[in-house]
């Protein structure tokens, strides 16, 4: 069994993420296991903005996704310790992530992590695609409409 770790924020659940994981999970072929490994709030804090959905429950909702077979809150500091634990065949990353996929899979092997890291393509394209873009027109709004 091939098993894939798919790593993210997941903060305000929309469908480009129930898009990636399956499009992760699919990589690993037939009876494939995606672990979910949901970033910690400090996290999220010190890489992009204050979350709106607090870490517990941003990883409640990740489990109840049909592609999801495990997840896991990543931990503090050591960002190597929860892909150790897993050991994943593959990493997947979003295909709106800005990462060098093949310095990451060399920071890996120093680490003694094999896995291959993959750039997942498929991007679900639509007016409110991020959770940005969602926190945007709520803002923007001024919850006018929804009283």
């Amino acid at each position: 069994m091939v098993t894939v770790m798919a790593t993210g924020t997941f903060d305000i659940l929309h469908p480009g993420h129930a898009l990636y994981l399956k499009k992760s999970k699919d990589l690993g072929g037939e009876n494939a296991k995606l672990v979910v490994v949901v970033a910690r709030d400090s996290t999220v804090r010190n890489r992009k903005r204050i979350p709106i959905i607090e870490e517990n429950q941003r990883l409640e909702m990740i489990k109840y996704l049909k592609p999801v077979d495990e997840a896991h809150l990543g931990y503090n500091g050591d960002k190597f310790k929860i892909v150790k634990e897993i050991n994943p065949d593959i990493i997947t990353i979003g295909a709106d992530q800005d990462f060098d996929t093949e310095k990451l899979e060399e920071s890996l092997h120093k680490e003694g992590i094999n896995a291959k890291v993959i750039q997942v393509d498929a991007y679900h394209t639509a007016e409110l695609d991020s959770s940005s873009k969602i926190i945007k027109k709520i803002k923007e709004s001024n919850f006018k409409e929804y009283v």
